[in-house]
């Protein structure tokens, strides 16, 4: 693997989600008619990324609507107001609220201008898995002829960024039970012939406790222990990690994911650490959250000096593309003084494949 991205938009060019969401909200449209739009959006982002010439193209990133929600379902953290509903009747619910019921509480994803919805988690919290969609897409993609690299939030994440059902409750207790969701999650893939899985861990650009740090440690010992699994993936972004990179390069995981965008000390911090070893560093250099273009050669020149700091290094964005429009053609009333300045997702990519293409070819200009 050269190149990748860490997550793609998924809204659709003509914001086609949007449309057939409201539409079965509405009462105009059937849930077959909704799933209908999500595959062929799924479908059109796998084969752009493929096509582009990415070597690592990542599933499961697509939502209906918020990705800590679909892993709040997919772990069964589904809170007990929502009992008497099923299917996609609960899963708006918990995001919209229905018949006086409250939704989950929206916030902040970090300091994006993108929402999540909080998981609320207790001691009477029932985890355990209760949804494949994960392995759902991946056999999708793979029956589309696209291998993928799964994407799922990482445990710690999860727990971190959850609330607490009742006062003094604190959600790193559940972390064992939830590493059994995970293990099965990662059995099942594996079994389906799945060769990674990007686990996502962008808490740890903030400062973490001790215990905080206990539990990343663990759980990825535990996770990187299992044989029956995947190649793993662990994907920070959003800044430095500072003391979590020694936690995971100590880890069994096989690839650690790092911001150079939003954390360009992570560099010296990895000089420091002796690197990574034979592990891979999936190294992200394009910006995946603005809309300029990247500097290649400066770009180039970054990713020269992370070689023999890492097994082998891979060039991607920085964190997920969601956070950008989808494409710049789509734009005709730019001033094209403007327009050869700016990259959205799908241009971004092309920096990414170009970058990629120029490491591995060693001096070749991107």
């Amino acid at each position: 693997m050269k190149s990748t991205v860490l997550g793609y938009p998924r809204i659709g060019a003509r914001r086609e989600l949007t449309k057939a969401t409201e539409a079965f909200w509405a009462g105009r449209s059937s849930a077959d008619d909704l799933e209908s739009t999500a595959a062929g959006l799924r479908r059109g982002v796998w084969e752009t990324l493929r096509d582009a010439g990415l070597d690592g193209v990542p599933s499961n990133t697509f939502s209906l609507y918020d990705h800590v929600l679909d892993t709040a379902v997919m772990v069964g953290a589904v809170p007990k107001r929502f009992a008497g509903l099923a299917g996609l009747d609960a899963y708006f619910a918990m995001a919209r609220g229905a018949d006086g019921v409250a939704p989950l509480e929206l916030t902040k994803w970090f300091d994006t201008n993108y929402h999540y919805l909080v998981p609320e988690l207790g001691p009477g919290t029932d985890l355990r898995l209760a949804g494949d969609k994960p392995l759902d897409e991946y056999t999708e993609a793979w029956s589309l002829d696209v291998e993928t690299r799964p994407v799922l939030l990482g445990p710690v994440s999860f727990l971190l960024l959850s609330k607490a059902a009742e006062p003094g409750f604190w959600p790193l207790i559940l972390l064992d039970l939830l590493l059994d969701v995970y293990a099965k999650v990662l059995a099942g893939l594996h079994e389906a012939g799945c060769e990674w899985v990007q686990l996502d861990e962008p808490v740890l650009a903030a400062d973490r406790s001790r215990g905080e740090l206990e539990a990343l440690r663990h759980a990825y010992h535990r996770l990187g222990s299992r044989n029956r699994r995947p190649a793993l993936l662990v994907s920070t972004y959003f800044g430095e990690i500072g003391d979590a990179l020694g936690v995971l390069a100590a880890s069994p995981v096989e690839a650690i994911g790092l911001d150079f965008v939003a954390g360009p000390g992570s560099l010296e911090a990895l000089a420091g650490l002796g690197g990574l070893g034979g592990k891979t560093l999936v190294a992200g250099v394009v910006d995946g959250r603005n809309v300029w273009r990247t500097d290649l050669l400066a770009a180039q020149s970054l990713l020269e000096s992370l070689r023999g700091l890492a097994g082998q290094v891979v060039v991607s964005t920085s964190c997920s593309l969601l956070h950008v429009p989808l494409d710049l053609d789509a734009e005709t009333s730019l001033a094209p003084g403007l327009t050869a300045r700016l990259a959205s997702a799908r241009q971004k990519v092309d920096e990414v494949v170009a970058l990629g293409r120029a490491l591995a070819e060693g001096g070749t200009r991107p």
